[in-house]
């Protein structure tokens, strides 16, 4: 059995995150990164890109289905936010590993977000905010949100080779 699906059968998953322009540009990614890597998710990779529209289409419409979930007016607002400077993509791996970073970034709109988790932490803009002002929600990260969305949106940001595989400390406990 090849280590990807031994890993795969112990529930280790692989899930993307997006530090958005937001997050790079209050200087707060290393904060923010800090909380996964307490909890033992791994990095296998990192990037710092600035994707054309093109790409954010894909990432948002083809996999997140976004248009159908908010609207066509609120994706453009959204396409418009991201391409306000660049984004560091990251590949985080561990148990249960889209779970986890869901319930540590915590809801998209970062006025619902409870205190303790990224968004209720640091930021507080509402959706009806954001739609007044016709604005994107500036919610810092952005999670995959569920397993088979994050195997998409891993392969969308980075090629296999990109991805590293190496063991931590934390896996002599997972494994």
């Amino acid at each position: 059995m090849t280590e990807s699906k031994e890993k795969n059968m112990c529930g280790i998953e692989r899930t993307l995150i997006v530090f958005k322009p937001d997050a790079v540009q209050r200087g707060i990614v290393g904060e923010i990164l800090q909380r996964f890597e307490r909890v033992g998710l791994k990095i296998i990779g990192v990037k710092m890109v600035a994707p054309g529209r093109e790409h954010y289409f894909a990432h948002y419409e083809t996999i997140g289905k976004m248009v159908t979930r908010r609207g066509e007016e609120i994706f453009d607002m959204t396409l418009d936010m991201m391409m306000d400077g660049p984004v560091i993509a990251m590949v985080l791996e561990g148990v249960e590993a889209v779970a986890v970073v869901r319930k540590i970034v915590g809801p998209t709109e970062p006025k619902s977000a409870d205190m303790g988790t990224i968004r209720g932490d640091y930021s507080h803009v509402s959706f009806g905010y954001a739609n007044e002002c016709q604005k994107g929600v500036p919610n810092l990260i952005h999670a995959s949100g569920d397993p088979d969305e994050a195997a998409q949106e891993v392969a969308h940001w980075f090629k296999p080779e990109e991805l590293m595989d190496y063991a931590t400390l934390n896996e002599k406990f997972t494994r």
